[in-house]
This record gives structure tokens, C-alpha cells and sequence, in this order.
């Protein structure tokens, strides 16, 4: 007997929490897919693109510098010297050293400029979310990085990022 009124209280309590649940109104969010589709933040990727285009193409010379370096030490290993051969090698190395290096300052720059644009959109994607959520009555917005899955009815990512090139 109180087996079966516990069963009929959990399924009371399941019918009252399922109608509950139905006058909530969810949303889920792609916050870094809404700034970066939107045209303010493309335009800005280009900027910096831009900027770092020299520092990029220096990379692109000294890979190619190294790479040149092995194929001569490698292809001429036959006819040179100890000595010629050790230089070449700690040169190769040098090279390599300056290369990760650069690489290493060249991706801090970029990820850095990168988290720039995103504290410079951040409080027009709040503005827009904030309108969004009176207009539309959302009561909660989840960020999609936390979910597993998202029925697509529930993102307003594109909505966002509308909202934000109209803003601009």
C-alpha cells in the first residue's frame, strides 16, 4: 500500500514538474560563433590578419631556411666536412630555436588579439542579449559549450549575431 501511494505521488509530482517546466522558456547560445560570424568581428579578424601578415610571412622564410638547410645537409653529407657538417647542423638548430620561438610569440600575439576582439564585442552581445531576452521572454539562456545537445529550436545563436550586425 505505500509502495503504490508513493508511486501515485511520483507520478503527481512528475506531472506537476513536466507542466511546470513548459512555462519556462529555454535558449541556448554560442557565444563565440555569434561574435565571431558577426561583421564587426570579421572585419576586426582582418585587421588583425592584417597586422600580422609580416610576421606570419618572416615565419614562412625561415621555415622555408631551415627546411632548405636539411635538404643541403642531407643531399651533400657525402662531400662535406666535419666541420662544415657540425656548423650546418648547429646553424639548422639556431634557426629552429629562433622559428619556435617566433612561432610561440607569434600565436601569444594573435590569441591575444583574438581575446581583444571579444572583450571589445562583449557588451554589444550583451546589449543584444539583453533585448533579445525581453523581446523574445526567454527565462534562461544556457551557453552551448556546456550542452551535449541542443534541439536547434532552442539556439539563437543566428538571432544574436543579426542582432549585432543590425546594431553596428
Amino acid at each position: 500500500m505505500v509502495k503504490r501511494l508513493a508511486g501515485i505521488l511520483l507520478a503527481v509530482f512528475c506531472l506537476c514538474a513536466a507542466g511546470a517546466a513548459a512555462e519556462y522558456k529555454f535558449a541556448v547560445l554560442d557565444v563565440n560563433r555569434a561574435i565571431g560570424d558577426s561583421e564587426e568581428a570579421k572585419s576586426l579578424a582582418a585587421q588583425v590578419e592584417q597586422d600580422l601578415k609580416a610576421d606570419q610571412d618572416a615565419l614562412q622564410t625561415l621555415a622555408e631556411e631551415i627546411q632548405g638547410l636539411q635538404e643541403r645537409l642531407q643531399n651533400d653529407a657525402e662531400i662535406l666536412g666535419d666541420a662544415e657538417k657540425r656548423g650546418m647542423q648547429k646553424d639548422i638548430q639556431d634557426k629552429q630555436l629562433d622559428y619556435e620561438f617566433g612561432v610561440n610569440k607569434f600565436r601569444k600575439e594573435l590569441q591575444d588579439r583574438q581575446q581583444e576582439i571579444f572583450r571589445q564585442m562583449a557588451p554589444k552581445l550583451d546589449a543584444v542579449l539583453k533585448d533579445l531576452i525581453e523581446i523574445e521572454g526567454y527565462d534562461v539562456v544556457f551557453p552551448r559549450a556546456g550542452l551535449l545537445y541542443v534541439n536547434t529550436k532552442h539556439d539563437i545563436t543566428r538571432k544574436v549575431t543579426e542582432k549585432i550586425n543590425e546594431k553596428q
